[in-house]
């Protein structure tokens, strides 16, 4: 091996880095601000979601057209079908945040009061959903396109904060299941608007910055899917199941014992930790955990510059 040219592999890494995390921050009109661009996950997922943008087959806009997607009306036709399933499930209880640390995807929202019980995650359906959701299931199935399908819940007076989501690979299909069907519990997608109402869907990019707030007292219960995203070529709709399969489905969390958890997961409780002694040093003294932070960023970037 020709150890010479590694120093300028390693240059040439660095330098897809930058230009394509340039192009994610710069991507929508509303951005994060510098110092928390650099952190962020999308910072380091750029190159890969970049690509995804390059060969998307649907245009790179905050809101998608679906009429694009005629294989989701079915949900919109059968939204009270699944409303009195998602109904149940609430009686229940079985909506509920995660209390195990084991949801690397939402475990921000949690301190929000946002709730979720999954359906599918990429390959598997859950166990506990086949017992207690079946004819939501059943729709689920006839549309191959859904990678990912839960119930999730934005409680009364809420908001989640400006985010986006890690991956391109897929879109973000809403359905108002129980709503309050008022213009005060909204999404911001890039900055628009959509409130949702009963029966009404929306489908979106949801690696443009977003955040969503409930303004009134009632609690919102929407059916939520991540939809295949249409690539332009066979490499490039390849590349993204390969993704999906071999990164995506080990993000697996348990809606109860008795479902499947996902590496990453199972992983992301010792991350977890590590996240609360930094926010622990922060309390203590904001400077050092800054200098600290940083200190790991530049030896980081230094790294891939120079090897």
């Amino acid at each position: 091996m020709d150890h010479s040219c590694l120093p300028y592999s390693l240059s040439n890494l660095s330098s897809l880095l930058f230009s394509s995390a340039i192009y994610t921050h710069f991507r929508g009109k509303v951005k994060l601000k510098f110092t928390r661009q650099l952190t962020d996950h999308s910072t380091f997922m750029a190159p890969i979601n970049s690509f995804i943008y390059f060969f998307s087959d649907v245009p790179n806009t905050p809101y998608l057209d679906q009429s694009r997607f005629p294989e989701l009306q079915i949900f919109k036709d059968n939204w009270e079908t699944i409303r009195e399933e998602a109904q149940q499930l609430l009686d229940q209880g079985h909506v509920r945040l995660s209390i195990k640390n084991d949801d690397i995807g939402f475990n921000t929202f949690y301190r929000r009061g946002w709730k979720r019980f999954y359906i599918k995650w990429y390959d598997d359906f859950f166990p506990s959903a086949q017992a207690l959701c079946p004819k939501t299931i059943e729709l689920v199935k006839r549309v191959p396109s859904i990678n990912a399908a839960m119930f999730t819940l934005l409680p009364a007076g809420s908001r989640l904060g400006l985010h986006r989501d890690p991956y391109a690979g897929s879109l973000r299909y809403h359905l108002g299941i129980i709503t309050p069907n008022s213009d005060e519990c909204r999404i911001f997608v890039d900055g628009i608007p959509h409130a949702w109402y009963d029966g009404q869907d929306v489908l979106f990019d949801e690696t443009y910055l977003h955040e969503a707030e409930n303004k009134t007292d009632q609690d919102r219960l929407i059916f939520f899917c991540d939809v295949a995203r249409p690539m332009s070529n066979r490499f490039a709709t390849w590349a993204n199941r390969f993704f999906n399969r071999h990164v995506m489905c080990h993000a697996a969390t348990q809606n109860s014992d008795g479902d499947k958890l996902g590496f990453l997961n199972r992983v992301f409780k010792y991350v977890h930790w590590v996240g609360q002694q930094g926010k622990r040093l922060k309390s203590y003294n904001r400077k050092l955990y800054y200098s600290v932070k940083y200190s790991l960023l530049i030896a980081l970037v230094y790294w891939l510059m120079v090897g």
